[in-house]
This record gives C-alpha cells, structure tokens and sequence, in this order.
C-alpha cells in the first residue's frame, strides 16, 4: 500500500479560543478556512505545556514534558527519545522541517533528515530557570510588557524575516517532492514563529482589522491582588509593574496578533498553492504548540493553564477522517501516534512509554473518554503545575497553590474556582486521585530541579574558553543545484521541470 504525503503546520502561539470551528468568522483568514472546511476540527486541542520547547519536544513525542525532561525552554531534548519524524523515516518516509521546533542540546534534528532553515532560539541552556532562587527575574530573556507597549505596524522585523524564510523554503521543497528524484513518500514540517509576540504585523494585514469588534478582551484586567498566585507570579516575572497598559496599547496588541493570523495565512496559502499546483496530495494538518492569553484578565503570552494559553487550534485534513467538528478534549501529544496511524506505521515498541494517543478514531466516530493532562514546570513557577481537563470539567493543582476546579461549561472564562464548593467536592475527589495517580508532585519537584542545577553548571562551564554554538546551521549543497559540470546538460532542464518536458 502506498503510504500518504503529510503536511504539517504548525504556528507559535496561537490562542485556541480564536478556532472555535475552525477560524472565527471574522479572521481574514480564507486559506485556513478552506482547509478547516475539508478537516476534522479539533475544538477542545490542548498543550502538553504552555510554553514553547515543552510544548514541541512533547508534540513530536507523545509524551509529556515529565518524561522527555524538557520542562523549560532551556532543557535538552535527549536525542534516544523517538519522534514522529524518527518513527516515519524509519518506515520509508523522507522527513523535512522548514522552521522552528526549538530543540535544545547538540541533536538539532530528532529524526528530521533535512532541516531547510536555522532556528529563530538558542539551543542552549543560556534560558534555565532556577527554583533555588524563587523569585528572581533573570532581565535579559524573561518576556516584560514591551512587547505591549511597544506593539503596532513593522514592515520587517526579526519575526516576519523568518518566517519569510520559511515559507519560501517550504514552497520551494514541495515543488522539489513534485520533481520525483525521490519515489519514497515524504512528510514535511513547517514550523512559523507568528503570531508570537512581539505584536507587530505589516500594515497589509494590519489594516484588514481597522473596524474590527475584538480588540479589547471579554475579561477586562483585573488588580493584582485579586488574582490566583500563579497568575500573580507570571506578572511578576513579566515585570508588569515597570509597565502602564493603556487600553490603546491592549487594542493595538489584539489587532497586530488578528494581523498576523491573515499574515500566517498568506504565507500557508503559499505552500498550499504550490501543492495544488503540482498535483500532489497529502494529509495536512494544522496546529499550535500553545496559545496567547491576548489580555484576558490583564495576562498576556502564554505559561498558565486557562484557556487562552492552554488551547490551541488543531485540524486535520485526512482521507480516512470525516470532515466535521469534534468537541472532545484532545492534546498535542496525541499528534505522534495519529501521524504513526494515519501512515500505517508501527509504534508498538516504544508505546508502553507514550501518553499520547491516536485521535483518528474520532474522526471515524469513535468516542473517547480519558482526560487530556498539562504540565508546567518554568520561568513564573516555583515548583511543578499539572492540570487534567476531563469533560467539562479542568482541574489544576500544584503543592504551593490552592487547588482550582472549572466547569467551562457555565464558567468558559474561569471565573469562579468551585474547589471549596461543598457541591462539587465529589467531583473535586475523583479529579484529585486521578492527578495524585498519574502524578508524584514531590518526585517531579526533585527531577526538576536537579535537572536545572546541572544545567547551569555546564552551561557556565561552555561560555569559559573557546566556545562552539549547538545552533543549527543549514547545509547547501551547492554543487547539486542548478548547472554543474558533472551533470549531463541535457537532462537538467527536463529534470527540474515540473510537469516533465518532452
């Protein structure tokens, strides 16, 4: 059986909330809405943890940042795990990323046999928390409200260079796929960095939400006190206080992100454009490695459970899944074994160790019934977070915080934690043993933090005397493109055409 092509987008930061069936309908987003058309819509997709290389090492594998030990932005990525691009290269596949997967440590590809471009992150562990020293706000990489007060219209900035770039290669890779010089079935990932602060966007985009209704959030802010103690802690590690959000800076913010969603979506539409064009077919998906809080409840960028950084937008767009909305709560971490099982690929071997699970099945009509888990455990908390989201329900707890239950069926903004109502104490039990049995907080604390003092360690010890970066370089081979001598000038034309010439 031939195996299919798979297509995988993945943006940064893109808050959920905004795909309650694919795109809201008042995003300029018509390429994204074509697809969501033909996908299987994921309305309740979470992170495995709400922030950026957590989240990713956790997508690819199928496991949650407790087992690859990639609690923070700064932890390696231990090349032994397995990842969706191990697993299907293995099988035949050819295996390419175009982008961004921020992987830290000297493997820099996990199964990818071609990366197009570098990385937009160090991959380092230059940005390790330190639990030793709760508190302390380390300046130079810890996000602040500049990103805030400083938001508006850029026609070029580090951002857009980049994603630019992506795009470009991406397109330029699946013209190459449409050339045949490979017959083996390919799997192509392409990662952007927007709509990730900072909110900034083209005035093109921009100005597509001149009159739009959405730029202020539906939970205005709220004063410091009057916030749970996570949230207290991600405003103080956002150094909020050397800020004054105006209501100007906040709208600006909103719609220089709605802008950049339209941006994502021309740079989509591209690569779509070019497959179409080429008459290849392939499963595709969509999906975000965490979401953006926008300014609910004063919060904004990622590194909390509420639904604005937690959810994120998943489709799929697969032959053997029936187009249509899926309420259901599912996770990144189940993208793994559903790419494995919609290429007919073997996991078996290592699934005694995933979390993940297959969501293909629900998109056959398949019910399912087990909770989706989140864990945090970086910049902004002080010891491990983890958070189950079961029906309606989601529960959060950590040692050092009360415990929060949600029904998001009545309370879809979180408002009213239910955890001290005598109604809800059963429900409250049931949630707490499943946490307390899936996960030893104390244990997690430990690794944790005896993961963060080695790592500071080396880090200091490779800044001293000569020092070589982990950061991926781009290989060209330049002596394999276009017209060289060793080549037979008579096929190179027809070659590198697509449709073949005579």
């Amino acid at each position: 059986m031939t195996k299919p092509n798979i297509l995988i987008f993945m943006v940064d930061q893109l808050n959920g909330t905004l795909f309650p069936d694919g795109p809201a309908d008042w995003l300029h987003a018509p390429n994204l809405k074509k697809l969501a058309a033909r996908s299987t819509r994921f309305q309740n997709a979470y992170t495995a943890s709400p922030l950026c290389a957590p989240a990713r090492a956790a997508f690819m594998s199928g496991q949650l940042p407790s087992a690859t030990g990639v609690y923070d932005n700064a932890a390696e990525f231990t090349a032994s795990i397995p990842t969706y691009a191990h697993h299907l290269r293995r099988a035949g596949y050819q295996t390419c990323l175009s982008g961004k997967m921020h992987f830290v440590g000297p493997d820099q590809m996990h199964g990818f046999e071609e990366r197009l471009t570098t990385d937009i992150y160090p991959a380092d562990f230059g940005w390790t928390p330190d639990y030793r020293k709760p508190g302390e706000r380390i300046d130079w990489w810890y996000h602040n409200m500049g990103s805030v007060t400083g938001s508006g219209v850029a026609e070029i900035s580090n951002q857009m260079e980049y994603d630019d770039e992506v795009a470009y290669n991406a397109t330029r890779k699946v013209y190459d796929y449409s050339r045949g010089k490979d017959d083996r079935p390919w799997c192509m990932t392409v990662s952007f960095t927007h709509p990730h602060d900072p909110y900034v966007a083209r005035k093109k985009y921009w100005d597509l939400y001149e009159d739009c209704e959405h730029l202020l959030p539906t939970v205005p802010a709220m004063k410091y006190e009057d916030h749970d103690t996570h949230s207290k802690r991600i405003f103080d590690a956002n150094d909020w206080r050397s800020f004054d959000i105006s209501e100007d800076d906040i709208k600006r913010s909103r719609r220089a992100y709605f802008a950049n969603i339209s941006y994502l979506d021309d740079k989509i539409g591209e690569v779509m454009e070019a497959l179409e064009a080429t008459r290849q077919e392939a499963i595709i998906m969509f999906v975000s490695d965490h979401g953006d809080m926008l300014g609910e409840r004063g919060l904004w960028f990622k590194m909390s459970f509420f639904e604005g950084s937690a959810r994120v937008p998943m489709m799929i767009c697969a032959p053997d899944m029936e187009a249509g909305l899926i309420t259901t709560p599912v996770s990144n971490i189940d993208v793994c074994p559903t790419l494995c099982d919609l290429a007919g690929v073997d996991m078996s071997e290592v699934e005694p160790w995933t979390t993940g699970q297959s969501i293909k099945p629900m998109g056959q009509g398949v019910e399912r019934t087990e909770p989706v888990a989140m864990e945090y455990a970086a910049e902004a908390s002080y010891a491990p977070m983890v958070s189950l989201r079961y029906g309606k329900w989601k529960y959060n707890r950590c040692k050092l915080d009360p415990d929060q239950l949600f029904d998001l069926e009545a309370d879809p903004h979180e408002l009213t934690n239910l955890a001290d109502a005598p109604a809800h104490q059963g429900t409250l039990d049931q949630l707490r043993a499943k946490s307390e049995a899936r996960w030893d907080l104390n244990k997690y604390d430990a690794d944790v933090r005896q993961s963060q003092a080695r790592r500071w360690v080396v880090y200091e010890a490779l800044r001293e005397g000569g020092y070589y970066p982990w950061d991926y370089q781009p290989l060209q081979k330049a002596s394999e493109r276009y017209m060289r001598n060793h080549m037979d000038l008579n096929n190179v034309e027809g070659d590198a055409r697509f449709p073949r010439g005579e």
